[in-house]
């Protein structure tokens, strides 16, 4: 190809290209008519009443009026930095190396350029035709990324400059690794800025790829550099992530999580599950992570690998099944209003003394800024409210998120909208105002120029000394951008000469620097600081690995520490390391006396011994030879039933054998009734056929010591003394789960209507056992009273849906009554609180079995492609079978379980299985012609 030879043409062209592909697309609002991907979903958008703080009619106050608006204590001031239209939309602010103020500016909000929504719910959460394109590819949307600059340190940003334009969803900025990186969901990119001067060099680079967009108030967010090198991001609580980098695939996660990313090794990990809708997050001076809430708290201290309260219902089930348990969020003295979306721990320097440390928690429901000190409560903090340091009546205020900058200010980014709620379709947000404030001491100081991406080592080693968290961390972050081992022989004298907090942040510069080594690992594992310890156990974890030398002090350190925090990360740590090193620390956290008093503690290391209930099976079983271990209370409150219900639940030869081993080495019948009681929550109501002889023979042992309850013949005889006292028992918490679980059953075979309000509360109840739920709903379909089926249709889409062997339980109850049938269908076709997709096929079929017309009607409309089998399906389908019986090896040992859940549910099989369907025990299974006809 010749050259263009007419260059200034050339160069015309090239500037106007680049001019059109970067044009800003101005922000505005969306139709129904646009959005909507078909007339069902435009119907159902028009008719949503809206929830919460909807847009009302009063006007944007001036940004003059609104500052005169605030009150604040006497040693506050506060500015208005920012406004419309310098800055829309500001949903996340942070600061570079240079002190610049980046604004996140979040105007496609609430739908991405180029989609249509072709499915929606009663919560407004979406589904998309299709996923948006990232960055530089395809439609550009309206989002921007801006920073500001004070150029001639009077405080005041008088230059302003669009780095990033055209972005569709985006909720995060950081800065590292010579990279911007951008959060704008289903993706994280990274923009190549090898100068570092805040305008990429380069089309971005997709990083990861899957975070959910069902709602864009939820997506993930929140950028930040861990002291420990990793990039840390939160997720909200109304999307569905499935992320794929270039090292993890498939990480699959619903709801609210804490999610973490290494640059270098391309891993993508959760780090916490769980929580409020988590739009924010924050790191204090030990490397703590923090989290707003959207309930009446202030929010969740998040521990590796913990899982944490959420609404499991509508947000969905945690990533473990085996997790039998979560942490709260810390607790709350102060008054309980919804809610603290985001707050930072004040540790920069130049605010009074006494705002030193405490929280700074934004409310934009109720237009404020809350005080809150964190007092110590074991291994997290009780939260104590103390004064409201900004409010205003003006309902506009919408602060949205909050930072500690450079000069020690702190600054706040207000959504300024009279709408704040979601819970609505309609795209009616105030897309031309934003506003950024600074609150400070009165007196900013001046801001001198700077750029700590030119600072020497020992410029930035003197920052980790300095009294403003803000310098620490950009310091860790610009060393871990070098990895510069000639750094190190600076570091490791600070780190053995310094006290706590400077030697905390020597060992992660450290560590970023490549200097990370098993003789500094021990160094800081013995070290007096407690953080330094914990810190040094976490980065060891990390590794996934530890020496001779390395294990046997963390071994040393689980039977000793005293120190709360540091115990929970030795429980956290050894869920990553390898069984041989894990396996004893857990050993001695359980023996460690300074163990059973914490809650968190106890939680975090039921799950260290999940972890290792499989891939350490055989080494875990051996300390259940000590019969000492038996007698700890952390054993038998914690340990005993959660592992046996573990066991059973998973199945499988080797798990069936470990179950049955434990029941032999229980030392008294007190511990085999607590293995008995997680036996039964694992069986789940399911028969004992499928399990080896060797099990059964202990599970009928123990049976048959254990009974089944004082009140069992009383109940069959009707005493009505009997019904009064069994039904007190069932709905006692703390009433013997054994016995609790027989009596449910005799209701479900006695005609007794005055346990159905005891059965259909326990069924609905989340936290309640699953076993005596599932009893509850098989016991209620005894009943042919209408209430049931329109009390749990009104409880299932919160209560009933999160476990899996629950939700089918409840689907098999509705499906036995068309008037039931209906009560649930109409979660689907009227509230839209369930999605059809739901219901497997199974459970439609059992639907239409009932022969209802009106319920043949809603069915047929909702799944008009399953049918009834006709009689020439039903001669092809046995057909197969047969064949399939004919020629095929089959494993009957694998069919069991098959069996059971398929069939065993509802027929009796000899002496195991259902009973609301035909007892199979005397059908003629040699005949192979009779046995696959029926």
């Amino acid at each position: 190809m010749r050259p263009f030879s007419n260059k200034p043409i050339f160069y015309f062209l090239i500037v106007l290209i680049a001019s059109c592909q970067e044009a800003e697309i101005p922000p505005r609002n969306v139709s129904f008519d646009e959005i909507a991907g078909n007339e069902a979903v435009k119907a159902y958008m028009l008719a949503f009443e809206g929830m919460g703080a909807m847009a009302d009619s009063t006007s944007l106050p001036e940004p003059a009026t609104a500052l005169k608006s605030f009150s604040f204590p006497a040693d506050l001031e506060l500015e208005l930095l920012l406004a419309e239209p310098q800055v829309h939309q500001p949903v996340e602010l942070n600061f570079d190396h240079r002190g610049r103020l980046w604004v996140v500016q979040y105007n496609q909000y609430p739908y991405p350029q180029g989609v249509k929504v072709k499915d929606i719910d009663n919560h407004a959460r979406v589904v998309f035709d299709k996923m948006p394109d990232p960055p530089g590819e395809g439609i550009k949307g309206a989002d921007k990324i801006s920073f500001f600059e004070d150029t001639d340190g009077d405080g005041k940003y008088d230059r302003a400059t669009d780095a990033i334009t055209g972005l569709n969803i985006t909720t995060g900025v950081t800065f590292g690794r010579e990279k911007i990186w951008v959060l704008t969901p289903p993706y994280l990119v990274a923009y190549p800025d090898p100068d570092g001067d805040g305008l990429p060099d380069g089309a971005p680079l997709v990083h990861l790829e899957g975070f959910g967009l069902e709602d864009t108030h939820a997506v993930a967010n929140s950028l930040r550099w861990g002291p420990d090198g990793w990039l840390y991001g939160a997720q909200g609580s109304t999307t569905i992530a499935n992320i794929n980098s270039g090292a993890s695939k498939n990480v699959h996660f619903k709801g609210q999580a804490i999610w973490r990313y290494h640059p270098d090794t391309q891993v993508f990990e959760v780090f916490a599950e769980g929580g409020g809708n988590t739009f924010d997050t924050e790191f204090d001076a030990k490397g703590r992570l923090f989290s707003g809430d959207n309930g009446t708290a202030r929010g969740f201290y998040y521990k590796q690998g913990g899982y944490y309260q959420k609404n499991w219902g509508k947000h969905g089930e945690l990533t473990n099944p085996y997790a039998f348990g979560y942490l709260p969020g810390m607790g709350l003295d102060g008054k309980k209003m919804r809610f603290t979306h985001a707050w930072i721990r004040y540790e920069g320097g130049t605010l009074p003394a006494r705002y030193h440390d405490k929280i700074f928690a934004l409310n934009p429901l109720h237009n404020f800024v809350q005080l809150t000190r964190l007092e110590t409560q074991g291994s997290t903090f009780l939260c104590i409210d103390e004064e409201k340091v900004l409010e205003t009546e003006d309902h506009w205020f919408r602060p949205v998120d909050i930072k500690a900058g450079p000069d020690g200010a702190i600054y706040i980014a207000d959504w300024s909208d009279s709408r704040l709620s979601h819970v609505n379709p309609l795209d009616n947000w105030n897309k031309r105002s934003g506003r950024i404030y600074r609150l400070h001491n009165g007196q900013p100081a001046a801001k001198a120029s700077f750029d700590l991406s030119q600072y020497t080592h020992e410029q930035l080693i003197a920052l980790l000394k300095s009294e403003n968290k803000w310098f620490r961390q950009q310091a860790l972050r610009i060393m871990g951008d070098r990895k510069d081992a000639t750094v190190l022989p600076l570091l490791y004298p600070l780190f053995r000469s310094a006290d706590g907090q400077t030697a905390l942040e020597a060992l992660w510069a450290i560590h970023l620097s490549g200097g990370w080594s098993e003789k500094i690992a021990l160094e800081a594992m013995n070290h007096g600081d407690p953080y330094v310890r914990l810190w040094a156990i976490r980065l060891t974890g990390d590794t996934h690995q530890a020496s001779k030398k390395t294990a046997r002090k963390l071994i040393q350190l689980a039977g000793q520490e005293k120190h709360p925090e540091v115990i929970g990360q030795l429980a956290s740590s050894a869920k990553r390391l390898p069984p041989q090193v894990a396996v004893p620390m857990i050993l001695h956290l359980l023996k460690n006396e300074n163990t059973a008093q914490d809650p968190d503690n106890l939680h975090l290391i039921w799950w260290a011994v999940e972890s290792k209930a499989e891939t350490g099976r055989v080494v875990l079983l051996t300390l259940f030879e000590d019969p000492e271990l038996w007698e700890k209370r952390i054993v038998k409150d914690m340990i005993l039933e959660r592992l046996m219900h573990r066991y059973i639940l998973a199945g499988g030869k080797q798990n069936y054998l470990a179950a049955t081993t434990l029941l032999q080495q229980a030392p008294t019948d007190k511990d085999a009734k607590i293995l008995m009681i997680g036996l039964e929550e694992g069986l789940r109501g399911r028969a004992l056929s499928e399990l080896p002889s060797q099990l059964t023979d202990q599970i009928r042992h123990y049976q048959s010591k254990f009974g089944t309850g004082k009140l069992t013949m009383a109940l069959r005889q009707h005493e009505a003394s009997a019904i009064t006292e069994a039904l007190r028992m069932i709905a006692d918490g703390q009433a013997n789960r054994l016995e609790k679980l027989s009596y449910i059953q005799i209701f479900g075979e006695i005609n007794e209507p005055a346990c159905i309000p005891v059965l259909l509360q326990i069924a609905a109840e989340p936290t309640a056992a699953v076993a005596l739920r599932l009893a509850c709903l098989k016991s209620l379909q005894h009943y042919n009273d209408d209430t049931i089926g329109a009390e749990l249709a009104k409880a299932y889409a919160f209560k009933l849906r999160a476990d899996p062997d629950v939700r089918l339980a409840a689907f098999q109850l509705f499906a036995s009554r068309a008037h039931w049938a209906i009560d649930f269908l109409k979660l689907i076709t009227e509230q839209r609180a369930v999605k059809k997709s739901e219901v497997p096929p199974m459970i439609i079929r059992q639907f239409k079995l009932n022969g209802d017309p009106q319920l043949d009607r809603l069915l047929n409309e909702l799944w008009p492609e399953v049918k009834l089998a006709t009689s020439d399906e039903k001669t092809a389908a046995v057909l197969k079978i047969k064949t399939a019986l004919q020629t095929g090896a089959g494993d009957a040992q694998a069919g069991k379980p098959i069996y059971q859940r398929a069939c065993g549910a509802c027929h009796r099989l000899q002496d195991m299985g259902g009973s609301i369907g035909p007892d199979l025990t005397g059908y003629d299974r040699s005949n192979l012609n009779y046995l696959v006809l029926n």
